[in-house]
């Protein structure tokens, strides 16, 4: 089933979904802004550890672009660890809050947010080669149906010698759902090769457990390690470092469990990944289309 990549009922329910999500997102918990406010960090674990050691130096001078930033609060963390950044989302009321946050920190000076389609950032953001770094984690693939088309911004955006530090859900992971196998783990639901979307009605929300969305239809692709891998490299970008996680930062299954600052993983052992991270860079010579 194709789509096309600017406009369609996949990208409007998927928009309604997440802007109903914003207003819950700032008022939970699970993300909380106490650091960010001081001044410091709120990256996850394996974000904050991938970016230390791609710049071990710090991000003073770094410009960064984060794609699907939600609110921006990791878009902001990257700023107040010393980068300038621009984040780009397609919730108006997501982008809304993070320009507003961005002026109660005081570094909107440092910090822009763009309300765009990732499909359409070339055209609001027409800024080729310009940045260091590209950032995106969590959550982000699954709702976009063309990974070739996705690396190619990316590397449109890219300088030579700039990276990519990209994490998110293990494709083996989403494979599964719910807590209805042996002993509570989770199910087979969806298969890893999908020749579609995956058209699911769920009220639910990972961050706030009591809230029932009015929104709850969305449109889910399938993205396995092969095609992600060979649409990075397709777009002349190469992977410098991979790495599969145990522990993800939201509650990917009910049997997971937390495992403090704020991951939750596997209670018992380690039945499969549940997450991932890649750096890619982008070489000198090589000049995306």
């Amino acid at each position: 089933m194709s789509v096309e990549l600017g406009s369609g009922d996949w990208l409007e329910e998927n928009r309604a979904n997440w802007d109903e999500r914003v207003a819950l997102h700032v008022a939970s918990p699970f993300y909380d802004r106490s650091r960010l406010r001081a001044g410091g960090s709120v990256l996850d674990p394996i974000a904050q550890a991938g970016i230390d050691r791609m710049f071990p130096s710090g991000l003073d001078g770094v410009r960064a672009l984060h794609l699907q930033c939600h609110f921006g609060s990791d878009t902001l963390s990257l700023v107040n660890l010393g980068a300038t950044a621009i984040g780009i989302d397609f919730s108006r009321p997501a982008v809304e809050e993070a320009r507003r946050m961005a002026a109660e920190l005081g570094v909107d000076d440092r910090a822009r947010f763009i309300e765009a389609n990732v499909y359409d950032a070339r055209h609001r953001l027409p800024e080729p080669e310009s940045f260091d770094l590209v950032f995106t984690t969590w959550g982000t693939i699954g709702w976009l149906p063309d990974v070739a088309e996705w690396a190619r911004i990316i590397a449109w955006f890219l300088k030579p010698g700039g990276r990519l530090f990209f994490a998110d859900g293990h494709p083996a992971a989403y494979v599964f759902e719910g807590d209805a196998g042996p002993g509570g783990l989770p199910a087979f639901a969806f298969p890893y090769v999908g020749t579609g979307p995956d058209i699911i009605d769920d009220p639910s929300d990972y961050a706030d457990p009591e809230a029932r969305l009015v929104n709850a239809r969305t449109w889910e692709w399938m993205h396995p390690l092969g095609e992600v891998f060979g649409a990075l490299r397709d777009a002349g970008l190469t992977v410098d470092g991979f790495a599969e996680h145990y522990e993800l930062p939201w509650r990917m299954f009910p049997i997971t469990v937390p495992k403090g600052d704020g991951m939750f993983g596997w209670p018992d052992r380690q039945w499969l990944p549940l997450g991932y991270e890649l750096v890619a860079s982008r070489l000198a010579t090589a000049r995306p289309d």
